[in-house]
């Protein structure tokens, strides 16, 4: 699934659209987003230095189980973080990286959906976090 389709899921727009694609795979739903070094998130962050900052990879990742969630997600309902546990930050992003995140559904409780998500790069770990969702009805 490419940009195009995935916004026919998502809400998000640019520039906070974080995924160029994705795809099922077994139970997990694993997605890109390749670092340009454009992005307005690397301006001043840091100069000289760009690194992705931390809550955009949690972004990332939360974005990147949308196909998880696709069922959910009418046109009237919006995936809203509510939580996000046990957030561990290994290795740092820069441009050029692909941002590869592979996100499993771990539970369902009404409106709540509970997602374990990994970012990694040329396979090294990156991030890791436990997410909590709410499906939020934008009426």
């Amino acid at each position: 699934m490419e940009r195009e389709e995935i916004k026919k899921i998502l809400p998000h727009r640019e520039p906070m659209l974080l995924v160029d694609e994705m795809h099922m795979e077994e139970d997990c739903c694993v997605s890109a987003y390749t670092v340009k070094g454009t992005e307005f998130f690397l301006q001043g962050h840091f100069p000289g230095m760009p690194v992705v900052p931390g809550v955009i990879l949690c972004e990332m990742m939360g974005q990147g189980s949308a196909l998880l969630l696709e069922h959910s997600l009418d046109g009237k309902t919006v995936p809203m973080f509510v939580g996000m546990d046990n957030v561990r930050f290994k290795r740092t992003v820069r441009p050029g990286d692909v941002v590869e995140i592979r996100s499993r559904l771990l539970d369902t409780k009404a409106n709540l959906v509970f997602v374990e998500s990994k970012a990694a790069v040329q396979g090294k770990l990156c991030c890791s976090a436990r997410l909590s969702v709410a499906l939020v009805n934008q009426e």
